[in-house]
């Protein structure tokens, strides 16, 4: 960004400190005014869109906040950005969207980034790096170039060192934690089925940690060693435990409207600056509704 912009107050770095604490002491506004300008993209750090509170400060470095406290360019029910570089995209995801595009004219993340590309004059174009159904909300990251893309889906394992999701499931799982290994393949008919001994599919791992069980229900935190498709959705039926909202996989039992499968814990090696990326959001207070019997 243009140093000399008049919408913006200047600052630079003099001490190493975190993100939002230099906010909280240079910027004199409400801490919850300050955090809606972080997370409406009005903080630049050297030139680049900040928004994690944690992002580590070094001295020398220059701070761009904008004066309006919101961000103008961004505004989409369906998308919230969370970080953004000039390599990549971190973005929390609602239901009822495509990761990307599958016939003709759906509602897609990647169409939303692109258009918001164009309008603030970015020359480059989302490329999707990894999925979530469209009923399945989250955290997830698009690359702005081919290269960065490829980086990150060469060595996706490696790169993604924590990967979680948190799923309201029918029934309460008595078994408080563990792991389920087996063969995910799909039929003629695009469903996906699983199997104890290799049948020509690919192996899938899925650890499983239960946060809460109660009136029926449990509240369980998922992490995928793989990332197979409709990996969780398949495994939490094995265990006689469907996601809630499932119609493909479940029981038929819908609390909510929606399917239960959130991805809130996403961590990473950056592919270009390699710096260790951490984000994580709140669980759909839905879940915890469901689980505490507040809603049937």
């Amino acid at each position: 960004m243009d140093t000399r912009d008049k919408r913006y107050d200047q600052f630079v770095v003099e001490h190493e400190d975190t993100l939002l604490n230099w906010l909280l002491a240079h910027i004199k506004e409400s801490r919850t005014k300050i955090k809606a300008t972080l997370s409406g993209h009005g903080v630049h750090v050297n030139g680049k869109i900040i928004s994690k509170f944690d992002y580590p400060l070094a001295p020398g470095m220059k701070i761009a906040v904008s004066k309006s406290k919101k961000n103008d360019t961004f505004k989409n029910k369906y998308v919230k950005i969370v970080y953004e570089d000039k390599f990549l995209v971190v973005l929390e995801k609602n239901v009822g969207i495509l990761s990307m595009a599958a016939g003709h004219s759906s509602l897609n993340v990647k169409a939303v980034l692109d258009d918001y590309f164009r309008r603030s004059k970015q020359r480059c174009t989302a490329h999707v790096v990894h999925r979530l159904d469209r009923e399945t909300s989250g955290l997830m990251i698009y690359a702005k170039d081919k290269q960065t893309e490829l980086k990150l889906e060469e060595d996706w394992h490696h790169t993604v060192y924590d990967r979680r999701y948190v799923a309201l499931l029918s029934g309460e799982l008595m078994q408080d934690e563990g792991t389920i290994e087996n063969w995910l393949k799909d039929n003629s008919a695009y469903f996906t089925y699983s199997s104890p001994v290799d049948n020509g599919g690919k192996y899938a791992i899925t650890h499983f940690h239960v946060l809460r069980r109660a009136h029926g229900y449990s509240l369980v935190e998922f992490k995928l060693e793989t990332g197979r498709k409709n990996q969780i959705r398949v495994h939490a039926a094995d265990m006689g435990t469907p996601v809630c909202g499932d119609m493909k996989y479940g029981n038929g039992d819908d609390p909510i409207g929606r399917l239960c499968l959130h991805a809130y814990v996403l961590c990473f090696t950056h592919p270009v600056t390699h710096q260790r990326l951490e984000f994580n959001t709140a669980m759909p207070s839905q879940f915890l509704q469901v689980v505490n019997g507040h809603l049937k």
